[in-house]
């Protein structure tokens, strides 16, 4: 427990003063009497590691700071239906809290953890019924000002301060991440070696989903991507309910979560083994625009400098390819090229597969740093229209890895994905 217990210790260094509270996510419904299956909060694990729904963590800044636990009250009858629960005491002692109360004492602590403190961290716009629940607290504290205790004056954000904390990954983050990434690249391997014509997507849906969960996976880290054909071109497209077709190209864009860490993978191969020579110009182009954007990513290089990599050495691509026309500076410059490749070329990935963390400061692209995660995703998606070759419709490539940013430059911690035409072509025929 030692990296929250260091974590919750950074973050009230930074506040200075004041109190934060960080809730957990809520239970959802998934239809009568059930619930989809329950997940943390990212910023709440984050500084707790705390898995079970309906708690609160507080944070006191000062010369003595604080970590307080409200969570669900230890109950065997409880456990018999739902599991195993640790209760305040025991979530106290192992999770590393100066104290740990009921979540049912929410309402009578906090306006008393509140009171003469000069801001609150907190977060709200999310949920209404949490942002009931502050005011609430809050102005519990302000009808005892004849008492002489006083409310925060300042209500500051809680996830500015995390996001820049989460945005550089330390030592355990990286591991978890890297075997998360290992996990996923041999399901991608997996599906490569079943995909046949003939089968349809959620087939080799299940091979990812049964490869993530047999490595110890939790959960994918977000809905899976199997998309043969025309359906590469859709963006989201997550029906998975076509059946590939001799001569599609299958796109897969799938990762899952470890320990609360994402990884995000896409690959694009052809469904009977075999690139047509139309499916291998743009899988290559593409593939060289993301060469060239890797070799940006390093420390120093601004979040933009892989996205104009790519999009330089795509537009010159498809002009030659007789796909676009004009000058490669006038067509980036114009953005025409975006009926081809709309989307960025990168994300942060971290806990959430689309992390936290701002991209820009003021009005200038943030520098990579070290410690860094990012995605990086060229494609290419072409759709039927009169001016484009009948050769290069429903052709739909894109190709992902994810990158951790290094003192020297990056490592692919996805590496263990073929993705030349050679080496993909390879493996489907063993």
């Amino acid at each position: 427990m030692s990296v929250y217990r260091s974590r919750r210790k950074r973050l009230a260094s930074l506040m200075q003063s004041g109190v934060a509270v960080i809730r957990t996510a809520s239970e959802q419904p998934r239809n009568r009497d059930t619930h989809f299956p329950f997940r943390h909060d990212s910023y709440f694990h984050y500084l707790s590691g705390f898995s079970e729904p309906e708690a609160v963590l507080v944070i006191i800044a000062g010369k003595k700071p604080r970590s307080i636990l409200f969570c669900r009250d230890k109950d065997v009858e409880r456990e018999i239906w739902d599991g195993f629960r640790y209760g305040p005491e025991e979530a106290a002692r192992l999770f590393g809290l100066d104290e740990a109360y009921s979540v049912k004492q929410l309402d009578e602590k906090l306006p008393e953890l509140l009171g003469n403190q000069s801001v609150l961290y907190c977060h709200m716009g999310e949920r209404p019924d949490w942002d009931a629940k502050l005011i609430g607290w809050l102005n519990t504290v302000r009808a005892q000002v004849r008492s002489g205790i006083a409310a925060p004056a300042n209500l500051h954000d809680v996830h500015q301060l995390l996001d820049e904390m989460r945005l550089h990954k330390d030592g355990k983050e990286v591991a978890t991440m890297r075997r998360a990434a290992q996990i996923s690249a041999g399901a991608h391997c997996r599906a490569m070696r079943a995909t046949r014509p003939g089968c349809f997507e959620y087939e080799i849906e299940a091979e990812l989903l049964h490869e993530f969960r047999r490595h110890g996976s939790q959960a994918p880290a977000y809905t899976s991507i199997v998309a043969a054909g025309g359906n590469a071109c859709v963006l989201h497209y997550v029906s998975n309910n076509a059946q590939m077709k001799d001569g599609d190209l299958l796109l897969i864009d799938a990762g899952c979560e470890l320990d609360g860490y994402a990884s995000d993978i896409t690959r694009t191969f052809p469904v009977n083994g075999k690139f047509s020579g139309p499916q291998k110009a743009i899988y290559e182009l593409v593939l060289a625009a993301q060469s060239a954007a890797i070799a940006q990513v390093r420390p120093g290089k601004s979040f933009q400098a892989p996205h104009d990599a790519a999009v330089t050495v795509l537009v010159r691509g498809l002009v030659d390819l007789r796909l676009l026309k004009g000058s490669v500076e006038g067509l980036v410059e114009s953005g025409d090229y975006r009926k081809f490749y709309m989307h960025r070329t990168s994300h942060w990935l971290g806990m959430d597969v689309h992390d936290c963390g701002d991209y820009k400061r003021g009005d200038k692209w943030r520098r990579l740093e070290a410690g860094m995660v990012l995605t990086v995703e060229p494609g290419c998606y072409i759709r039927p229209a009169a001016d484009v070759a009948e050769r290069f419709w429903n052709i739909g490539v894109r190709i992902e890895d994810d990158a951790l940013v290094t003192d020297t430059g990056r490592e692919i911690l996805t590496r263990d994905v073929p993705k030349s035409v050679a080496d993909i072509e390879s493996l489907m025929r063993g």
